[in-house]
């Protein structure tokens, strides 16, 4: 790879802040400034931050986050993510002052009303790949959708600088699935973290079964026939949430916002952000930052 390749980092926000917060309040014991403001996830996230760009020297970067729990995907299914726990107090102040810190770093934060940050990376990464390599960094398996031959996924492990790059290869060799398998498996066996059911009694192993030997919701169900008369019932009592499962997994791309190459260049604005690490008590976080470069 050339030196001159532009490389995007494309930052799932939330995955971030929410593994930052969890990570650093199992203790009970939550950072705040002198004068009681929570920062405890904003610490963190800078941290996680940090380390990915030092690991993967991105040339460009752009942090995407939810606007809100209201969607297109709670409108078609009233029960998607309902079972998900109200956000902690202390990480609600966070939300927006860790898009704060990323402003001041000089990094573009992009989020659509109506939509999920998934689909703001999806749309961003299929926008992007023409002329740059794409990283994105998550937690989150869902987004391994998103993989083509210039889109890679970072799934960030337990721990700091713990990460599994999956591209094309790698995704076929630990999952045995292509891309967009990834969305028919959630069709057949739901997400209990995204409260929406898949085919009631179909579980990982048998959907897995189902997309090595008919590689498709398609092709499951031109073969229905074929199927065990068990399987065959459950795909046919449950096919109208088969296919609303499939539309809820389905990250998209044609969400209505861009962002040009030349708008998230990574160049750290380095006063700005140590000014605003020293408004938040972040002293010994300077460091992270490295020299100022002066042009």
């Amino acid at each position: 790879m050339s030196d001159n390749k532009k490389k995007v980092l494309l930052v799932d926000g939330m995955a971030l802040l929410f593994r930052a917060y969890y990570a650093t309040s199992y203790s009970g014991y939550i950072r705040k400034t002198s004068y009681g403001l929570p920062t405890n996830a904003v610490f963190g996230f800078i941290q996680y931050f940090f380390d990915a760009i030092n690991t993967f020297n991105p040339t460009h970067v752009i942090c995407c986050w939810d606007m809100g729990s209201s969607t297109f995907r709670t409108e078609s299914y009233n029960q998607y993510k309902q079972n998900r726990p109200e956000a902690p107090l202390e990480l609600l102040p966070q939300f927006d002052l860790v898009k704060e810190v990323v402003a001041e770093m000089g990094v573009p934060n992009i989020g659509l009303a109506g939509y999920e940050a998934d689909d703001c990376i999806g749309t961003l990464s299929n926008q992007l790949q023409s002329d740059s390599e794409v990283f994105i960094l998550t937690g989150d398996h869902d987004m391994l959708q998103l993989i083509t031959e210039q889109v890679k996924v970072v799934i960030m492990n337990k721990g700091r600088s713990n990460y599994t790059v999956y591209d094309l290869d790698t995704l076929f060799s630990i999952k045995q699935l292509t891309p967009l398998q990834i969305i028919d498996l959630k069709a057949f066996m739901g997400d209990t973290s995204d409260n929406y059911p898949g085919v009631k009694g179909i579980g990982e192993k048998t959907a897995l079964k189902l997309l090595s030997e008919y590689k498709s919701v398609e092709g499951c169900l031109e073969c229905l026939e074929l199927l065990p008369a068990s399987i065959k019932k459950k795909i046919e009592e449950n096919l109208d949430m088969l296919h609303l499962s499939r539309d809820l997994a389905r990250i998209r791309l044609d969400v209505p916002i861009e962002c040009v190459l030349n708008d998230c260049l990574w160049e750290l604005r380095h006063d700005a952000i140590t000014r605003k690490f020293e408004e938040l008590e972040f002293g010994g976080l300077v460091k992270i930052l490295g020299e100022p470069v002066h042009s």
